[in-house]
């Protein structure tokens, strides 16, 4: 099993229960695909560098897992498909 990392950024014009909902949603695709959950980092509504979709304003999430080497890419392909995810980037972490 490989440890990665999964930023999401979900828009801030969603209300709290629909972010949350969409974080459990990602915590939810890690888990089918054979991931386990280890830490998930709430950094908060955040300026983003530049505007995307015409919003300046995203809400941060931070998602630690352990999975092996081919869930990422079925895990990125359903977190594509998400809506309220205006960005996301999934990395391999160093040991």
């Amino acid at each position: 099993m490989n440890k990665y990392e999964l930023c999401v950024v979900v828009s801030a014009k969603v209300e709290d229960d629909v972010r949350a909902a969409e974080i459990e949603k990602c915590k939810g695709y890690i888990e089918r695909f054979g991931g386990q959950v280890t830490n998930v980092d709430d950094w908060g509504k955040k300026r983003l560098a530049y505007d995307i979709q015409h919003m300046k304003e995203g809400f941060y999430y931070f998602i630690q897992f352990d999975a092996d080497a081919t869930a990422p890419a079925q895990i990125e392909s359903n977190v594509r498909l998400m809506e309220n995810v205006i960005r996301f980037l999934c990395v391999k972490q160093e040991a």
